[in-house]
């Protein structure tokens, strides 16, 4: 018998390293791919496109939000990895009282870190999973050093992040999404708020709002919606960012670095 402890606080037990494993949350199934969990992962949500194989390939077991717990039934696990944000209290809740369920609760760089060494020791992987660490954590540095090099030019926008839609919602303090935008070298303007917040054009307007990052998802922001946006916003810098690089935080994490930089020189 194994144990281990999620980042919930909840002890998790299993009987042999597992060989059907569910992933629940996108950025953790493209984490299993990269450890080389190709036969051991059976079910994904519908929501895990990376990787396409995956996709195309494995059983889905519905959305994150919305489980078909007979699929699940059908495909006798022996662990389930989910997150506590992204999936359903109560749905994790009957699951756990069936099968191994291993909950992350992801908020900042080191949180993400952890999730992927623990998961790694959950499905013996654990020089693999330290390995992606290790590339995480050198590309970020490479980030610090780039960043540095340009603070004596001011370059920290003050900045937002739309995540919805109808209201707009943006990603305020505590959250994963802004612990990469400080990360990225963007000071968020509502890091005082808790979560994700509704807020308002004339809210960004009286906060000074610099630099408007509309994101791909979860609502997925077009060209459009800059055009629309930008008349009520003359003074702000709009942009479309690539969502999966501010708020997957699994294997994906060592593509964001990069994708930082170039939009610190298209800002430029």
């Amino acid at each position: 018998m194994f144990s281990f402890t999620d980042q919930t606080g909840r002890v998790v037990r299993l009987t042999a390293v597992p060989k059907r494993i569910i992933s629940l949350v996108p950025s953790q199934t493209e984490l299993l791919a990269n450890l080389g969990l190709d036969e051991e992962v059976v079910g994904i949500t519908k929501f895990c496109i990376h990787p396409g194989e995956w996709f195309r390939n494995k059983s889905r077991v519905g959305g994150t939000k919305q489980l078909n717990t007979g699929i699940i039934h059908s495909l006798h696990p022996d662990l389930i990895i989910a997150n506590k944000e992204e999936n359903v209290k109560e749905q994790i809740n009957e699951l756990q009282e069936q099968y191994p369920v291993w909950v992350s609760d992801v908020n900042n760089p080191g949180d993400a870190y952890e999730m992927i060494e623990q998961i790694g020791l959950l499905a013996g992987k654990s020089e693999q999973a330290n390995h992606i660490i290790k590339q995480i954590s050198a590309e970020f540095s490479q980030l610090q050093t780039f960043l540095s090099g340009r603070q004596a030019s001011n370059f920290r926008f003050k900045t937002a992040y739309l995540i919805w839609q109808k209201p707009f919602m943006t990603a305020g303090g505590g959250t994963f999404v802004h612990s990469m935008l400080e990360r990225a070298g963007f000071d968020n303007i509502f890091k005082e708020r808790a979560r994700y917040p509704e807020v308002t054009v004339d809210e960004l307007k009286k906060a000074g709002c610099e630099l408007l990052l509309l994101s791909s998802e979860p609502f997925p922001f077009r060209q459009k919606h800059v055009d629309e946006l930008q008349p009520l916003l003359p003074n702000t810098k709009i942009l479309l960012v690539d969502g999966e690089l501010f708020s997957w935080y699994g294997s994906r994490m060592q593509k964001a670095p990069a994708y930082f930089r170039e939009l610190h020189k298209q800002l430029a």
